[in-house]
């Protein structure tokens, strides 16, 4: 994406906020909205894909540009003001390799700007709070990258046990009550926690009707895709302070729902399963 001059404003702005995250590890933010400007939601708006499927309303990009700056001063008036109203994701199934469809939810292309401009302050939070083990749906990580550090861990450390660990429908079956204390621990400014409470409570709207899951985040917006990781992140958390007390894993891969952790010693095995149950509440199948 070419750079404007919103970008490089927008990075500033991510650029202090990172620093602010890293020189105080334990601070909780409490005022972040008012980094929102018509600069931020036009980069927000540059960075949401604009080829992807449309939502309930059927309105596309090219829609939504035809007045673009009209609707983003709109959007930014609504997100700051308390009126924006999340709408409801659109159903959609995508077949699995095992022959089960994977369930996904679209949002609307505005809803999509709306939580990429969210995304952009938390972004730099957690990207200083993850450790190195965490991957899914970072920036420049990919799952090659995960694999190179797993390759690592069994060539150079001759790690010879490999635990994997897969939580069952983990974006439907995700804890909201953890989910938000966790969120705790760093974000409580008023505005971006009322968002990310409508995008959790928004439903999804499938053969007219709107369900509203009293668990879980639906799969295929920009929010589900960071909170997701902020989640998982706990699976690299709970191999890392093992690490700390010099006892566990060599290397550790996680990307959102997987886990796959070296070790050498056959007593550690279980003990990735036990953490993520007792945190998660959610069932964990490992290998």
């Amino acid at each position: 994406m070419e750079e404007t001059l919103s970008s490089r404003n927008t990075y500033t702005k991510q650029q202090w906020i990172a620093e602010q995250a890293k020189e105080h590890p334990h601070r909780v933010f409490t005022s972040l909205h008012h980094l929102i400007d018509g600069e931020w939601m036009r980069e927000a708006y540059r960075r949401t894909r604009k080829d992807g499927a449309t939502g309930i309303d059927g309105v596309t990009a090219a829609d939504y540009e035809k007045d673009l700056e009209a609707n983003l001063d709109d959007l930014l008036s609504r997100i700051k003001s308390g009126r924006y109203l999340a709408p409801p994701v659109r159903r959609h199934y995508i077949p699995k390799a095992d022959g089960t469809n994977r369930p996904l939810g679209i949002p609307t292309f505005e809803d999509k700007v709306a939580q990429r401009a969210i995304l952009m302050l938390l972004e730099p939070i957690y990207e200083t709070d993850f450790l190195p083990c965490s991957h899914g749906f970072r920036p420049e990580r990919s799952a090659h990258d995960a694999l190179k550090a797993l390759r690592s861990g069994i060539i150079e450390q001759r790690q010879r046990w490999v635990i994997d660990a897969d939580l069952k429908a983990y974006f439907d079956s995700i804890s909201l009550t953890h989910l938000r204390s966790f969120l705790d621990l760093r974000i409580k400014d008023g505005v971006v926690r009322r968002m990310i409470d409508k995008w959790l409570k928004a439903g999804v709207l499938e053969e007219g009707i709107v369900h509203r899951p009293v668990a879980g985040t639906p799969q295929g917006g920009a929010s589900s895709h960071r909170l997701s990781p902020t989640f998982s992140c706990i699976m690299c958390w709970t191999s890392g302070s093992r690490r700390r007390r010099g006892r566990a894993c060599a290397a550790t891969a996680s990307w959102c729902d997987t886990l796959t952790t070296l070790s050498s010693p056959s007593k550690t095995a279980k003990a990735p399963s036990g953490c993520l149950t007792r945190w998660a509440n959610v069932s964990v199948d490992t290998g």
